[in-house]
């Protein structure tokens, strides 16, 4: 077997990883990949996993066929056998990260049987979202609830973000993605789901590589990235808080104003680091107040007087009357390809540089 380490020139990474050691890089965000070219007819990965949550599974694409590997918490180095008895041929094989931050991960390199090819070029568009549960593909994979609340105590086997909206839209617009992404994440910090009880929000992730305590904090280079398009879905989990404190209802002046006061300096500090990118302010086709989709078009509105150009508000045809529970796969393409539709509108000129 021929062992290829992680910073070797042959694989091509995708997501917002944090490579301060390229020798270990470690993932994050549910989307993050790392992609291999080889001939041959079997491939291993070597990973180093930090467990928060659920049940640990990768996602892995070879020759268009997906599949996961499901593994036990391990803080120490382990071996993934990935493939064997493969047609000696070229293949291109894809692992990546279904879920979000019920771990992270250091990869520590791939060990090929064959010959390692140069890798493909990476699409030159980009795109960005920042999102929920539903961006980072959640409970996809339960499709026998299509339209019906999520099966109880799945434990994240049915997570896939190889599914979501966002990701299947890239693949349509052959663009890169960032899935910046997580299950529960309100604006707020202290709202919403995610890292209950002390509940971590958009305001502390979107400027982050590493975004849980767990993990250690570590600031993002907004530099080494800068989409064309950045999506921005959240506010699904924002009346949330713990304690069953019910203070966050959107119709409340008070919170409305505070609400949209903070999600505007989330995009406008973006926007400093994106002088050119298009952004699209959205909600999902899971279940909410229609309320929180006015709220969004108010900002949208009011960034636009203030000089924040292309600003859109999308509104899919289901828009939080879809279902009850987490979009499944055929809600999931359903959303992906009227985004696509609609972000096509907008013409080539957005993907120039």
């Amino acid at each position: 077997m021929n062992k290829i380490a992680a910073n070797d020139k042959a694989l091509s990474y995708m997501g917002r990883i944090d490579f301060s050691n390229p020798e270990e890089p470690r993932f994050f965000f549910p989307g993050s990949s790392v992609t291999v070219r080889f001939k041959g007819t079997a491939a291993k990965a070597r990973i180093r996993n930090h467990k928060v949550y659920n049940v640990q599974e990768l996602g892995v694409l070879i020759d268009g066929r997906q599949f996961k590997i499901t593994f036990e918490h391990a803080e120490e180095p382990i071996e993934l056998d990935i493939a064997d008895g493969l047609e000696n041929k070229e293949h291109e094989l894809i692992l990546f990260k279904r879920q979000d931050g019920s771990h992270w991960f250091e990869f520590l390199g791939f060990e090929i049987d064959g010959e390692i090819l140069p890798p493909l070029p990476k699409p030159e568009r980009k795109i960005e979202c920042f999102g929920d549960s539903v961006s980072a593909g959640a409970v996809v994979e339960a499709v026998e609830n299509t339209g019906k609340c999520d099966p109880d105590d799945s434990r994240g086997v049915y997570d896939n973000a190889w599914y979501s909206y966002s990701m299947i839209t890239a693949r349509n617009l052959k663009a890169q993605l960032h899935n910046v992404a997580q299950g529960g994440i309100a604006i707020f910090d202290d709202t919403g789901y995610f890292h209950s009880p002390d509940c971590i929000g958009m305001e502390t992730v979107y400027n982050k590589t590493a975004y849980f305590p767990e993990a250690g904090y570590s600031e993002w280079d907004f530099e080494s990235y800068v989409p064309n398009v950045v999506l921005f879905a959240v506010g699904q989990n924002d009346p949330h808080r713990e304690g069953g404190r019910s203070d966050n209802d959107i119709r409340n002046p008070d919170f409305r104003t505070k609400w949209k006061d903070r999600y505007k300096k989330i995009l406008e500090d973006l926007r400093s680091h994106y002088p050119k990118a298009v952004f699209i302010l959205l909600l999902t086709v899971l279940c909410h107040d229609s309320e929180w989709d006015a709220a969004v078009e108010e900002i949208r509105n009011e960034l636009d007087s203030e000089g924040f150009v292309e600003i859109y508000h999308y509104m899919f045809k289901r828009t939080g009357a879809a279902t009850p529970g987490h979009p499944r796969i055929y809600e999931q393409y359903e959303m992906a390809e009227e985004l696509t539709a609609f972000i096509s509108t907008l013409g080539d000129r957005i993907w120039q540089e």
